[in-house]
């Protein structure tokens, strides 16, 4: 541009000023100015400024443009808007029906607001027109201005939002001043950006200010242009080798090679699942996947995850199971080989298997094996299993808290995976495996739900043939796999799981069942387990008999089996280190090789003094003994109980000491002592009311000063008036009488029926007294007195 056409310019600009009104309306406008120069439709909404629009129509037309500084402000429009905006020109006003206006304005030149002269109805500002300045010499603008030129052409380059009509006005403006206002109405800059340039009225201070603003956009628009172009290079590279894929696919089954070895299983899966055939939601469900696979893409996140599914659906056994026929003579032999005794529980599974063998379809019940640890139940289930001809998967649910654990979690989780049980199918390959859900007492409720609750569709027969686990989302039939439970105590278990089982009892070992228990089976694998041979050294019967009073008197077979191995271990170090030691084990060895045992004969165990009595109690871990003392102690008529006793121990303390004050009688007696009632072994809590008779006999024998006869342990509830109510786990308590050399048990008589059912062996060398009240007790327990022997 030519300095004289510039000058010309600006002296027609100076002489436009004079035309310009001094007062005009002001019009506030939002998010961005407009520029001088520009013809422009703006929209008014119905208000105030109507009017204004209206009055200034009547005269030249002249409106002011100010940009406001916070479009929703609740200040009024004075103190919210700028100090300099753009004086324009109305050329066409049209009416909307909504009562605002749409005008086209044409802007002049800034303007800068010197005060407010009216602020209602309109608002009329007093204005000035400040002249504009070069700022700087004429050589400094036009090098501004062709810095301005060439990056506002390089803006145009790189933005296909820049029209061709755009590009060609941007080459037609040689006047510095409205190049910048131009190429900044263009950018993409923030409000108070835009406002900074209308208040630069010096054209070298806006010229700078666009140049900064521009070469920021430059920068924005070539980074958006790098991610585009990342971008399109993606997608062209993921349908290049999509298209190639599919090429290669052509090819190969043209040539019939190299077909996908993948997508031929999952095929014949689907045409396996057809042939079974299995329910026609399982079919349309495995053609979806198969087809969602097909189309995937192997590096999208889906591809996996649809994979996974179909390998495991692949995996299961859907077929149903061959006929296997049961021998009931075999199955007895295995049962016989490995558990010793427990007739009572191999004659229930044989039962069980004898239904299982006239009728295959049917379901039976859900066995679960209830007793101590260490008595055989989880070695039960595997003999089971090896009867049967199944495979055997053991699933321990002691502990569990997550109900995933056994639906599994749904396929939209991250990491999901199918639940237990669906897994030991996957594993065995077979629908009729034995599953033992091992220590099904111990399971717990947490915030992940309740495995109690989810189990119950798994053990009912009536709904486990449409299982659905959530992984798998399909009905899948449980209905012929074997369950078989294990707990050490039923009472935990919620009563609607324990309904859809059935409980077989297993009982502890008397010592006599111990013996020839490590006789026939420990003796051998514990020698194999320390590579001795079962020659190394011997032990009598009786020695066997210390080593399982004396060090293992628990009613299940671990803490003999851990005290063996010992043993044997100790041996096993002499051996190696060639030391001599006895090729016969002896009482006194015993000693030498584990220690002082740590069970001795039970002096706790025998009534000495008035006040004492023998009760037969049942825990967790079997049957216990447990020695009752009681004593006066100087009070008033109270009782304090003492032994960690529960809460239905201690009103069956509370109802025999009622019973005996109203037994004997004697008012005086309790008006001067109190009672303080004792069970030892603080250290382990008791609980149950089967206490009843014994702490009643040992406070009777203490108020009347007698010692109860030598021999005698009892069971039994006791009530206000007397009678001898009926208890549990009388086989548990015979077996640890038993232990501690009991003769005589006294038992409820209510309890006839399980006692009957108690094996002979399990009940010689003792004799039994069946009683129904507490006066029958008196009299077999205190000297000079008679009962009834059985």
């Amino acid at each position: 541009m030519e300095t004289n056409e510039f000058w010309e310019n600006s002296t027609k600009l100076a002489r436009m000023e004079d035309s310009l009104p001094k007062q005009i309306f002001l019009l506030p406008i939002k998010v961005r100015p407009v520029f001088p120069g520009i013809i422009t439709p703006l929209i008014v909404p119905p208000g105030r400024f109507i009017q204004s629009i209206e009055e200034s129509s009547k005269g030249a037309g002249f409106l002011g443009l100010i940009l406001l500084k916070e479009d929703e402000s609740d200040l009024p429009s004075e103190d919210n808007i700028f100090q300099i905006g753009v004086v324009a020109r109305i050329l066409k006003k049209i009416n909307l029906p909504d009562g605002g206006m749409n005008i086209l304005v044409n802007t002049i030149q800034r303007f800068k607001i010197n005060s407010i002269h009216t602020k209602e109805p309109a608002l009329i500002a007093n204005v000035s027109y400040p002249e504009e300045e070069l700022g700087t010499s004429k050589n400094n603008i036009k090098a501004l201005m062709r810095t301005l030129l060439i990056l506002t052409k390089e803006l145009a380059q790189n933005n296909p939002l820049f029209t061709e009509d755009m590009k060609l006005t941007m080459m037609n403006v040689n006047e510095p001043a409205k190049m910048a206002d131009f190429v900044c109405s263009i950018l993409n800059l923030e409000k108070e950006e835009y406002q900074s340039v209308i208040e630069a009225i010096q054209i070298n201070d806006r010229l700078e200010k666009v140049l900064l603003f521009l070469k920021k956009e430059i920068e924005l628009v070539v980074l958006q242009k790098k991610i585009q172009e990342q971008i399109n290079d993606k997608i062209d590279n993921q349908q290049r080798q999509f298209f190639l894929r599919e090429q290669l696919k052509a090819i190969q089954q043209e040539l019939g090679v190299g077909e996908d070895k993948t997508e031929i299983k999952y095929d014949k899966l689907l045409e396996r699942l057809k042939a079974i055939p299995v329910a026609e939601e399982i079919i349309v469900e495995i053609e979806r996947e198969i087809d969602k696979f097909k189309n995937s893409d192997p590096i999208s996140s889906d591809y996996n995850v649809i994979r996974n599914y179909l390998d495991l659906v692949d995996a299961l056994p859907w077929e149903k199971p061959a006929e296997k026929d049961v021998n009931l003579l075999h199955a007895k032999k295995i049962l016989n080989r490995d558990h010793h005794k427990l007739e009572d529980v191999k004659e229930r599974i044989l039962e069980f298997l004898a239904v299982h063998k006239l009728n295959p379809k049917s379901k039976g019940s859900i066995l679960c094996l209830v007793g101590p640890p260490g008595v055989g139940k989880t070695s039960i289930a595997k003999s089971v299993a090896e009867a049967l001809g199944r495979k055997f998967y053991r699933f321990s649910v002691g502990g569990v808290r997550d109900e995933a654990e056994i639906k599994g979690h749904r396929r939209t989780y991250i990491g999901a995976m199918p639940g237990k049980l669906i897994s030991a199918l996957k594993i065995t390959k077979e629908r009729d495996t034995v599953i033992l859900l091992d220590e099904i007492d111990k399971m717990s409720q947490g915030y992940q739900g309740d495995p109690q609750a989810a189990l119950l569709e798994v053990l009912d027969p009536e709904q486990n043939s449409n299982f659905r686990d959530h992984y798998l989302d399909l009905p899948f039939d449980l209905s012929d796999v074997l369950f078989i439970a294990t707990a050490n105590t039923f009472e935990p278990i919620p009563r609607v799981l324990l309904d859809r089982m059935e409980v077989i009892q297993l009982s502890g070992y008397i010592t006599e069942e111990k013996v020839q228990i490590f006789q026939k089976y420990l003796w051998k694998k514990i020698f194999e387990k320390n590579g001795l041979n079962p020659d190394s050294f011997s032990m009598k019967k009786e020695t066997v008999s210390v080593l399982i009073n004396s060090y293992s008197r628990e009613s299940g077979l671990r803490g003999l089996e851990k005290t063996f191995d010992k043993l044997v271990r100790k041996i096993a170090l002499k051996q190696v280190l060639k030391d001599k030691y006895s090729k016969e084990i002896r009482e006194k060895d015993l000693v030498e090789y584990l220690g002082p045992p740590p069970f001795v004969d039970d002096r706790m165990t025998i009534p000495k003094v008035p006040g004492t009595a023998l009760g037969l109690a049942w825990t967790n871990a079997g049957g216990s003994t447990l020695l009752i003392e009681a004593v006066l102690i100087p009070g008033k008529g109270g009782l304090t109980l003492t032994g960690q006793m529960g809460k239905m121990m201690e009103e069956s303390a509370n109802i025999a000491l009622s019973f005996v004050k109203n037994y004997v009688n004697n008012d005086s007696l309790f008006e001067k002592k109190a009672i303080h009632l004792h069970v030892p072994d603080g250290a382990t809590p008791k609980d149950g009311p089967s206490a009843g008779i014994t702490m009643a006999t040992a406070l009777l024998s203490l108020v009347t000063d007698r010692v109860i006869a030598p021999g005698f342990g009892m069971t039994g509830e006791l009530t206000l008036t007397g009678e001898v109510l009926a208890i549990g786990g009388l086989r548990e308590k015979i077996v640890a009488a038993k232990r501690v050399g009991v003769k005589k048990i006294i038992f409820p008589k209510d309890n006839e029926k399980a006692f009957q059912e108690i094996p002979d062996y399990v009940k010689r060398g003792v004799t039994f007294y069946p009683v129904t009240r507490f006066e029958e007790v008196e009299e077999l327990v205190f000297p000079k007195s008679k009962g009834k022997k059985r």
